[in-house]
């Protein structure tokens, strides 16, 4: 039984989340075999290899151009946007005649609309997973329908096909699907490992906070030599020990520093870490989680000038002295999203 999954290439949480989910779907059933759809690179996914996976490469979808991990480049994506879209009907129908030939039991969308639309067109179950839609995060732009007209009305068009829209917390947009929407806890990845060992592995020994600096793919120019001169030890999650995992270095700093994203909040949600973030700039999923994450985790604004000056100690101390919200989230997602969707198989 094949499930094919399209996961969007901005950035590494809608990969994250994807790979938690294949991971908890394959443990469930051993009749599923699943096909990754994916812009991603294909070693994001090294973890899942075997015979009941495959990664395609696959531009699912535009996203956001980024300058660097805190920019984003309004103009560069609505160009992006316009020259994907104007050739929109032939992607859907090169994807349709590919879920024609293999018969999928299902497709699942995180989140590119091309997915829900090939699928609706190819007669096949469509869900989407995501904590937001790309008609929203568009929609945030006052200069996006000038630079891409329409664009925003097709996919929330192309949205409005989908059987089931597993909605994640910190949500935005979802308008076109409001009728099949269903709530589910944050898709986030655990650390499994010991994390007195992962400490001792990193070299941490208490005797400076560990900090992981974690700006995804798009990078940002860290100022590591300011910060270690302050008596902090920042961690970069490249290249981690042999058998150790992001998730893994998550659990075992002390602190996290980033952008606020879904990915990197659930995970440290997870994982009982505090982040101390700076602004990402105009995007329409900023604000949602200034909102949302006082109530999620231990968290501290640290301005950008100071971020990017390596003035940090501060800030960081001032966080690890905050309590704890009064309720954990719930991360299991996972888990629920697995049962939800196999159940709809028989």
């Amino acid at each position: 039984m094949l499930i094919v999954l399209y996961v969007s290439s901005h950035g590494f949480g809608h990969a994250s989340r994807a790979s938690e989910l294949v991971e908890e779907i394959l443990r469930r059933r051993s009749d599923v075999t699943i096909t990754l759809r994916t812009a991603v690179r294909p070693a994001l996914f090294d973890r899942l290899a075997g015979p009941r996976l495959t990664v395609e490469q696959c531009d699912t979808d535009p996203g956001v151009a980024q300058i660097d991990s805190l920019t984003p480049d309004i103009e560069e994506t609505g160009r992006r946007a316009a020259t994907f879209y104007r050739e929109f009907d032939r992607r859907v129908a090169e994807e349709t005649v590919i879920l024609r030939a293999r018969r999928p039991a299902m497709v699942i969308a995180d989140v590119p609309p091309l997915a829900v639309a090939a699928a609706h067109r190819a007669g096949v179950r469509a869900i989407v997973v995501s904590n937001f839609t790309w008609d929203w995060i568009y929609s945030y732009y006052p200069e996006f329908e000038p630079l891409a007209p329409g664009v925003a009305g097709t996919i929330a068009d192309a949205y409005s096909h989908a059987d089931l829209a597993l909605r994640l917390p910190t949500p935005g947009g979802f308008a076109s699907m409001s009728r099949v929407v269903r709530d589910i806890p944050f898709i986030a990845r655990h650390s499994r490992r010991d994390r007195d060992q992962v400490r001792r592995l990193l070299g941490i020994d208490g005797s400076r906070t560990a900090i992981l600096a974690s700006f995804g793919g798009y990078g940002v120019a860290l100022p590591f030599e300011r910060v270690a001169q302050s008596g902090l030890m920042l961690l970069s999650p490249d290249d981690p020990p042999p058998g150790l995992q992001y998730e893994d270095l998550v659990a075992a700093v002390d602190v996290v520093v980033s952008k606020p994203g879904y990915g990197i909040v659930s995970e440290c949600i997870a994982n009982g870490t505090p982040l101390l973030y700076t602004s990402r700039g105009r995007f329409a999923e900023y604000p949602v989680m200034l909102a949302e994450m006082p109530k999620l985790l231990r968290c501290r604004y640290i301005r950008q000038e100071d971020f990017l000056a390596g003035r940090w100690k501060e800030d960081v101390e001032a966080l690890l002295a905050q309590k704890s919200p009064a309720e954990t989230p719930r991360t299991d997602g996972a888990a629920v999203a697995a049962e939800i969707l196999l159940e709809s198989l028989g």
